[in-house]
């Protein structure tokens, strides 16, 4: 063992990698943990920018007797992509297909390549990667190679080790070498070894399809062609590092059918498995009724199409055979569903209700990850696995082992190879819960080995499961996988803690060891128990904020698509904030981690919905400046654009003075030097003030009087709307009279605090919002909707109230009472207009829309997307943020990323949209942005609907 300091290793590896290299506090509570319920702090994270940088890395490490834990998307759920000396992140550069052979069906891939990025080169050319997890959008191949990933069409295609051709590796001893079939040579000993443990190997080892726990040695075997890279598929970093792999693929489906089959409960739905087997299906997957309803809740109604009568289903998905037509697979589909043993069956043909079904069980995937209760439901028994014909039986043991500890969980999961997803309420909160979670994976590892299962059927063992190895295999078959381990890796530098001489699976438990932080002055977190530590804790690092999900419409995470760095991400942060509840390395609100961790993020908000957890962290980024910063001199922007209604507001109410200041600000040296002086980029333009406030406007026009009797609503002027930019809501009082409302503007200034809110200035943001209550809160007694103008300000009513103010019992009546113009306009009667209302014609209209992100967020975007369809405009729908997101951007230090944000969806679709298009954006954010950035203007919901555009 090295004498060598962390100080010293580290000089040494930046003296050796061209790539990042950073013991930084805060660098490494972000690697502390992946998806897993574990935490390990690492002592170093290195991102090589390629092989040559990895060698280095792995050489430095070796010769200072370093641990070396290899890591991708991090998203492991078994605790295998954490460690104790050096993480190796090879997302961050090595990502790149290098080669793609169509005709030879492989491609050539470095190990932090996406797989979804993968499925995108392969496209084109027909082909695809076979296995597909549910987080192909971020998991990379290496990581899917390290587990022995599968996803649900496994059942056609195979494990990842069934569609890896070659690897290239370094072993524990730095020996460098291509696996592949009939290469066993390039391991010193393991050809003998092999040869003398044969009866061991094909006993013990490759009795199911879905047998991943410990080493896969039956790859080994001379009738499967001596395979070293598939017997090194799975083994969790153990053994070598991966710099490189060559894969297989195969051909695209074409228009798969789903038959969707219904049972009464899901061991019943597993019991019909063997028979559609036979059926040779592409996918046969299992979901229970209580995981469609949390989908339905979370995604709406809309999200879920109906389903046959049961209580648990199967989706099957049959694709065309070589020379088949449509009529053939969907005959073969109906004989699949008559097989099925049920009379309550649905065959979908390939379409947008297929689509719909299959969504279903990926939504799953992310939503499970809390209880139908709202609790937090952990990973730990993940995956187990068990023989097909054996998996009904299997889930009514299982299910009565959980309904007998009181344990709960969603399940769902591949039924067609015998594999279930689960994750459980196990009570890891407090260290008294360590104990009872332990008995019970100790109880379930017993029941899935009795079945002769395996503990893993694609998530790998890691730390959560080695441990319970000895209950599946025999003492021969562990001393087995400890002399494999020995011949790759003699010093036990590789992953250490796992698969061989693996910790306890109780040790390094995350949650256990964070102490309770109890809501103050702040936030109340109401649905976290009033404790920002379970609040934060919602994170358990499933990493979909790391995805590009803007194709289907997603907004997290900004800052990350712009950067690419950990640090920027939804999970990255969180992981800050969870160590600054553990204390142990960082331990105060005002730390500069904490400060680095948050800087970029833009309080978009987006996470709050996009996460299936949940993970809010616009608003623990605002509790965390409270409390770093109560009792403190603030950054000036806090004091400026952190109060901007103040001073908005006195600019404004003095006659011609804002008309005075505007004029001034068009100087533009002078303008850079109120920008320098308030802590803003220079780069940036000052914002324009309204020469006239809107409910000026509101007396000077007068109501109008009109026949009948007509609804009354109230249109909120929000700070934004009132001082900055009035044209929205005098476009709206058109709307909603033509509409047959009557609208009402109170007389008194009612703002909502958000600028006090981003800035963490909470006691400031709660005076505010109880003011509001003053004002709005009569209206609302009387039953009289509030409309908003100004999305950011509308969701802050929607979502901040309650959480500011919980015990005013004024704040829910108002926060259910608030709409945006069009949740009003498509609302069913009587809050809507009724179905003889229609919007102007847009016919022959090209709208490009910007949600601001707090719509998407906290209201949803369907109301106004279904307007606009109605409408027949030619809608071009933006997700991401426009990458001001308010005081953001307009701070220094923050341009650059703010740009970048724009760049990946705002700015591209403005330069390629026609001159006439009109671009739609209801936050006062997006329509500055454009405005600073290309010159193009604006216009809100209600001026398009107005004919105002």
């Amino acid at each position: 063992m090295s004498s060598l300091t962390t100080r010293d290793v580290v000089e040494e590896l930046r003296a050796a990698v061209d790539g990042e290299v950073d013991d930084s506090d805060r660098r490494r509570a972000e690697y502390s943990a992946d998806a897993s319920n574990y935490r390990v702090v690492p002592q170093v994270v290195v991102s090589p920018r390629d092989a040559d940088d990895a060698l280095a890395a792995l050489d430095v490490a070796r010769r200072s007797g370093v641990p070396i834990t290899a890591r991708g998307g991090g998203t492991s759920v078994a605790g295998n992509a954490v460690g104790t000396g050096m993480v190796l992140d090879f997302s961050r550069h090595m990502n790149r297909v290098l080669d793609l052979d169509a005709e030879a069906r492989t491609a050539t891939v470095q190990p932090g390549v996406v797989m979804s990025d993968l499925q995108a080169v392969a496209r084109p050319h027909g082909l695809q990667f076979g296995p597909d997890p549910s987080t192909q959008n971020r998991a990379t191949l290496g990581g899917m190679i390290g587990n022995n990933a599968c996803g649900p069409h496994a059942v056609a295609y195979g494990r990842t080790a069934d569609n890896t051709h070659t690897l290239d590796v370094v072993d524990g001893t730095g020996r460098r070498f291509a696996a592949g079939a009939g290469t066993l040579d390039a391991v010193p000993g393991l050809d003998d070894l092999v040869r003398a443990e044969l009866a061991t190997i094909r006993t013990a080892l490759g009795r199911f399809k879905r047998q991943v726990s410990g080493y896969s040695l039956e790859h080994l075997l001379p009738e499967h062609d001596a395979d070293l890279a598939k017997m090194l598929v799975g083994t969790e970093g153990t053994l070598v590092t991966i710099l490189g792999a060559t894969v297989r693929l195969v051909p695209l489906p074409t228009a798969p059918v789903v038959v969707a089959l219904g049972y009464p409960d899901m061991p019943t739905a597993a019991d019909a498995v063997p028979a559609l087997l036979e059926h040779e299906p592409l996918a046969v997957e299992g979901i229970d009724a209580r995981l469609v309803d949390v989908v339905r809740r979370h995604r709406g109604p809309a999200a879920v199409p109906e389903l046959p009568d049961g209580a648990g289903w199967l989706l099957v998905e049959v694709g065309a055979r070589p020379g088949e037509t449509d009529d053939d697979v969907l005959a073969r589909a109906r004989a699949l569903a008559a097989a099925g043993g049920t009379e309550a069956a649905a065959v979908v043909p390939a379409g947008a209700q297929a689509a719909a079904l299959w969504r279903i069980r990926a939504d799953g995937a992310g939503l499970g990850g809390r209880t139908p209760a709202g609790a937090p439901a952990w990973p730990g028994w993940e995956d187990a696995a068990v023989p097909p014909e054996r998996l009904g039986d299997y889930l009514r043991d299982f299910t009565a082992l959980m309904s007998d500890r009181g344990i709960d969980g969603l399940l769902y999961g591949h039924f067609g190879d015998g594999c279930v997803h689960v994750r459980l309420d196990l009570p890891l909160e407090t260290a008294r819960g360590v104990g009872p979670s332990r008995d019970f994976l100790e109880s379930a590892a017993d029941l899935v080995a009795g079945y002769g299962g395996s503990f893993s059927g694609e998530h790998g063992d890691g730390r959560a499961r080695s441990a319970l190895l000895d209950r599946m295999y025999t003492p021969e078959v562990l001393d087995l996988f400890g002399r494999v381990k020995h011949l790759f890796d003699p010093d036990g530098h590789l992953n250490p803690g796992v698969l061989v001489d693996p910790r306890p699976v109780d040790a390094d438990l995350r949650r256990p060891h964070a102490r309770p932080t109890l809501a103050r002055s702040g936030f109340a977190f109401l649905e976290d128990g009033g404790d920002f530590t379970t609040a934060v804790h919602r994170c358990t690092g499933v990493g979909k904020c790391r995805a590009d999900t803007s194709a289907a419409g997603g907004f997290m995470c900004p800052s990350y698509l712009a950067t690419k760095d950990e640090k920027d991400v939804t999970r990255g942060r969180a992981r800050v904030l969870q160590d600054l509840t553990n204390g142990s390395l960082i331990e105060s609100w005002d730390s500069p981690a904490v400060a680095e961790s948050l800087d970029l993020c833009l309080s978009c908000k987006a996470c709050a919905s996009d996460c299936p957890t949940g993970t809010d962290v616009a608003t623990y980024k605002s509790e965390v400046l409270h409390r770093a910063y109560r009792g403190k001199l603030r950054p000036v922007t806090h004091y400026l654009l952190g109060q901007l209604p103040r001073w908005s507001g006195l600019v404004t109410a003095v006659p011609g003075l804002a008309k005075l200041t505007n004029q001034v600000m068009r100087v533009r040296p002078l303008a850079k030097l109120v920008l320098r002086a308030g802590g803003m980029d220079t780069r940036r333009h000052m914002l324009s003030f309204a020469e006239e406030r809107f409910t000026a406007w509101w007396r000077r026009r007068g109501t109008r009087t009109t026949m009948g009797e007509r609804r009354r609503v109230v249109l909120w002027s929000d700070s934004f709307t009132e001082t900055l930019d009035g044209a929205g809501a005098r476009a709206a009082v058109t709307v909603l009279e033509d509409a047959g409302y009557e609208v009402v503007v109170p007389a008194e200034r009612a703002c909502c605090g958000l600028t006090w809110i981003t800035t963490g200035q909470l006691d400031g943001a709660k005076k505010q919002l109880a003011n509001l209550l003053d004002v709005l809160g009569p209206y609302v007694a009387e039953g009289i909707p509030i409309i908003g103008i100004e999305p950011s300000c509308t969701a802050a009513l929607r979502s901040d109230l309650v959480e500011l103010l919980p015990d005013d019992p004024r704040s829910r009546p108002v926060a259910e009472a608030v709409h945006t113009l069009a949740e009003l306009l498509t609302a069913p009667e009587p809050l809507g207009p009724g179905p003889d209302w229609v919007p102007r014609s847009l016919e022959g209209v090209e709208v490009v829309a910007q949600p601001h992100c707090h719509h998407h967020a906290v209201m949803g975007w369907e109301p106004d997307a279904a307007i606009l369809t109605k409408a027949g405009a030619t809608l071009t729908r933006l997700a991401g943020c426009c990458g001001l997101a308010g005081n953001f951007g307009m701070e220094r230090g923050h341009y650059d990323t703010s740009v970048a944000v724009a760049e990946t969806a705002l700015l591209p679709a403005l330069r390629q949209a026609g001159p006439d298009a009109v671009y739609l954006a209801d936050g006062m954010s997006c329509r500055t942005q454009a405005d600073h950035l290309v010159g193009r203007r604006g216009v809100h919901l209600a001026q398009l609907l107005a004919g105002q555009a």
